[in-house]
């Protein structure tokens, strides 16, 4: 597949831990001509994840990979996205850490996106912390991943205003809404210079 600019689109894999909402939303977004990506690959540690459900409606080749044993898990994973001449990992939502051996092998071509304006507020529950905080904005990152949690470099961030009245709910819903439009941006952007 060319995009737009006559380049052959980069094939990347996404993987996913549940819904898969930001899986979906890059998924459109490959379909656009500016798009500079393709996913060949969506891969998940939970064989009940309704992102799943989507690959397989959408004909994308998926993998449950089980994770009782993370050397053997990962070893696997290396070998299917060599296999499936993967040039860009983006998690969305995979609730599981990657080692630093595999970090290493993938070196800067391992992103993530995470509800909260990094460096504040890394891990888990972000909305719940924000408004117990109260913040005037939260938002959205997208980054690199490396070995320490949330903590890899930003490539894009979206500030999102929260209210007096905003609840966890309410907050995640929007900032939500804004990762699905940053994450193909990001990912387009760092595509250019690949």
């Amino acid at each position: 597949m060319i995009a737009s600019n006559g380049y052959k689109k980069i094939a990347i894999a996404v993987f996913i831990s549940g819904k898969g909402s930001n899986f979906k939303s890059l998924y459109k977004f490959s379909k656009k001509k500016n798009s500079k990506f393709k996913i060949n690959l969506v891969l998940s540690n939970n064989r009940n994840a309704i992102g799943i459900e989507f690959a397989k409606k959408n004909k994308i080749k998926n993998k449950i990979i089980n994770y009782k044993n993370i050397d053997l898990a990962e070893k696997r994973i290396l070998y299917i996205l060599k296999k499936n001449n993967i040039g860009l990992v983006c998690l969305a939502g995979f609730m599981r850490i990657l080692s630093r051996k595999f970090l290493k092998k993938f070196k800067g071509k391992v992103l993530n996106i995470h509800p909260s304006l990094l460096p504040k507020y890394k891990g888990l529950n972000t909305h719940s912390k924000v408004i117990k905080n109260k913040e005037k904005y939260s938002g959205c990152t997208v980054h690199y991943v490396n070995s320490k949690l949330d903590s890899g470099k930003i490539i894009l961030q979206k500030k999102v205003r929260v209210y007096k009245n905003d609840n966890p709910k309410s907050l995640e819903k929007r900032v939500l809404s804004q990762e699905h439009i940053l994450y193909s941006k990001a990912v387009n952007k760092i595509l250019i210079n690949l």
